[in-house]
């Protein structure tokens, strides 16, 4: 994707529940890039390979300087690209 994506608010997905991830994406300053915190009681498992994924699902949709709070519970890869793209989707939308 050529063209850079920006939210224009903070805007959440999922829920804080078992096999499942809650995420908050927030808007940043330019030159912040892609911040991702995250979570998880799997943190010391399976911490990068969440953070490489997310970071992956941000990019390929074409954001950046984005700030994204990841509470995880065990979700799996596919819960938790559904729950990026909705909170960066939702993030794009007027309210």
């Amino acid at each position: 994707m050529s063209e850079t994506r920006k939210l224009r608010h903070m805007a959440t997905a999922g829920f804080e529940e078992k096999n499942d991830v809650l995420v908050h994406a927030v808007p940043a300053n330019e030159g912040t890039g892609i911040q991702i915190n995250i979570t998880s009681p799997v943190l010391l498992q399976f911490g990068d390979h969440i953070r490489d994924l997310i970071a992956a699902i941000v990019k390929s949709a074409g954001f950046n300087n984005i700030i994204l709070d990841i509470k995880d519970k065990g979700a799996w890869d596919y819960t938790i690209k559904a729950r990026v793209l909705t909170a960066l989707e939702r993030g794009m939308k007027d309210d």
